[in-house]
């Protein structure tokens, strides 16, 4: 067969590989949860309160790319695999390349100069087409999860400012956000609103405030208060939830809209 005739038209149909990150106790895990018959990788403990399947809990880098072998060669039903969280990931990569060096550091591995970050790289990417085997061979849908950060943010048009973006070194934060089909910022809608407080001041208050703090919500399109993307067309804010997720994807004319439709209905 020739090249010419290998070549694919029209729109394909994958399962979506998805970020979802956000502060402590939002919610990442249990909205992670609703997915079809999803199945824990942990890199943290904290699956206590959450009627889920999962392994054992990982402890090195090496038990998290077991349970994805595992995964693609044994049989099973899972057709969800969720990493929680990325950031507790990362220190287990961290750990391999300093057990590998013989060093105490990230910093320290292979002499230094910022290297351990650049070799971390190839652990990622390990991991990262393990995942998208799962996803190809066997039609798993992609969740990984990760707490977010502020970091300051150079931006040559219109300076500095702070935005959010998952805890993560700059280097893996901007391979897994590349390789991702959505990253999802997850957070809490407050709105302000200024008042009178007599003696020509003005005071700011927060409205809006449930007895949780506020409504649980997905942001899904980039700012400059967060980092976000997605390629299905989704709205700038979403609820918080899984369904919510998979009917704004549905509902876009894009190459996963079909397979998303299956994803929300063998649920």
């Amino acid at each position: 067969m020739s090249l010419l005739q290998q070549i694919h038209t029209g729109k394909r149909q994958s399962p979506p590989r998805i970020v979802l990150y956000g502060t402590e106790g939002i919610g990442k895990s249990t909205t992670a949860s609703q997915a079809p018959n999803p199945i824990f990788i942990q890199t943290e403990d904290g699956l206590d309160q959450i009627d889920c399947a999962s392994f054992p809990l990982a402890t090195t880098f090496d038990d998290v790319i077991n349970a994805i072998d595992s995964l693609i060669k044994d049989e099973h039903e899972y057709q969800s695999v969720v990493v929680d969280s990325l950031d507790w990931l990362e220190r287990l990569i961290w750990d391999r390349l300093c057990k590998d060096y013989g060093v105490n550091s990230i910093e320290k591995v292979d002499g230094g100069y910022a290297r351990g970050y650049t070799h971390a790289l190839t652990l990622w990417r390990m991991l990262l087409s393990g995942l998208d085997a799962l996803r190809t061979r066997r039609g798993m849908c992609i969740i990984l999860l990760a707490h977010s950060k502020v970091e300051t943010f150079s931006d040559p048009e219109v300076g500095a400012y702070d935005r959010f973006s998952p805890r993560l070194h700059k280097h893996a934060n901007a391979v897994i956000t590349e390789w991702a089909d959505a990253v999802l910022f997850a957070t809490r809608k407050i709105i302000t609103k200024t008042e009178d407080a007599g003696f020509n001041r003005n005071r700011t208050l927060a409205s809006g405030l449930g007895k949780d703090g506020g409504e649980r919500v997905m942001r899904c399109v980039g700012s400059p208060a967060c980092i976000a993307k997605n390629r299905y067309g989704l709205p700038t804010e979403l609820p918080l939830s899984w369904y919510a997720l998979m009917d704004a994807m549905t509902q876009t004319d894009t190459p996963t809209s079909n397979q998303t439709t299956n994803l929300k209905l063998k649920h």
